[in-house]
């Protein structure tokens, strides 16, 4: 049995095919195929508050396709989620409508439910109870902070700050200043605190500073990581460290992110279990499959 999750995010859109086992459960399911498209959605929603008419056709040409490949891969249960920049812009409806005609129905979700099913995957099997966990999801539009203490929610929170924000020059520093408020006030009551950060900018921190394996990053390490990327120019973190071009431009922001959420909380150590949205959509699915069953 196979499932698909499509995650039309802000900076690029993504389709994972997953194959499920269901011989066992828990359920398990292994990825098959990973299709990511950077559209860039965020700078036509962030500044202008409208997709464009080019992106809108891009939209509905790359779910055409993900349509295609799911038939093709006998895809029998799918989800598709679409997040900030679908939410802020004026004609979102618009675009879900002429998704649903090429065979892709579409769930603009808020920052919460993102949040929720980005840990539903994996990462609830992965917390160790006695601990405390400040888990951190930074997009191109949003970054969504969720405080666990015994392996519950304690506190969670979504805010409108992203990469692709910070590129475009549409954050502010009344928002910078909420978030550091907010980690500051819901972290103070704890003394050891571990982060959970989750996003294709993290995953590629992550292997910045572990080649092979996955391992927990202090801050001197990860500000480390961000100096030395800081110290090339866009065309050299192309060309020389071989990072993707809609790649290189959105993690320095992203590193600013991390490092002063780590920083007004205080964390030990941040780690990156290299899941994100598609994989909690999988999941999702895989829980909905038990429930019925």
């Amino acid at each position: 049995m196979r499932y698909g999750a499509i995650d039309i995010g802000s900076n690029a859109v993504r389709l994972l095919i997953a194959e499920v086992n269901k011989e066992k459960v828990p359920f398990k399911f292994k990825k098959e195929a990973l299709i990511r498209v950077p559209l860039r959605l965020g700078d036509d929603a962030f500044i202008h508050h409208h997709i464009s008419d080019a992106k809108f056709d891009n939209m509905v040409k790359t779910m055409q396709a993900f349509r295609n490949l799911m038939d093709v891969y006998r895809v029998s249960d799918y989800m598709a989620c679409a997040t900030s920049a679908m939410r802020e812009a004026d004609n979102g409806d618009e675009i879900v409508v002429a998704c649903g005609k090429v065979g892709i129905d579409i769930n603009i979700i808020d920052g919460g439910k993102e949040a929720k099913i980005i840990y539903s995957s994996q990462l609830r099997d992965n917390i160790d109870v006695n601990k405390v966990y400040l888990y951190i999801d930074v997009g191109g539009g949003s970054t969504e902070i969720s405080l666990f203490a015994n392996a519950e929610v304690v506190a969670s929170k979504s805010f409108n700050l992203g990469t692709i924000r910070i590129l475009d020059n549409q954050d502010s520093p009344e928002i910078w200043q909420e978030l550091k408020e907010w980690v500051r006030g819901v972290t103070k009551p704890y003394k050891n605190i571990y982060g959970i950060g989750t996003g294709g900018n993290m995953n590629k921190l992550s292997r910045f500073a572990n080649e092979k394996e996955d391992k927990p990053i202090s801050f001197a390490k990860l500000k480390a990581i961000y100096d030395y990327l800081s110290s090339y120019s866009l065309k050299d973190r192309i060309h020389v460290l071989g990072l993707k071009q809609d790649r290189a431009d959105v993690i320095i922001p992203a590193a600013e992110i991390f490092l002063t959420i780590m920083k007004v909380g205080q964390l030990k150590n941040i780690v990156a279990p290299r899941v994100g949205l598609v994989d909690g959509i999988i999941q999702t699915l895989i829980d909905r499959e038990l429930k019925e069953e």
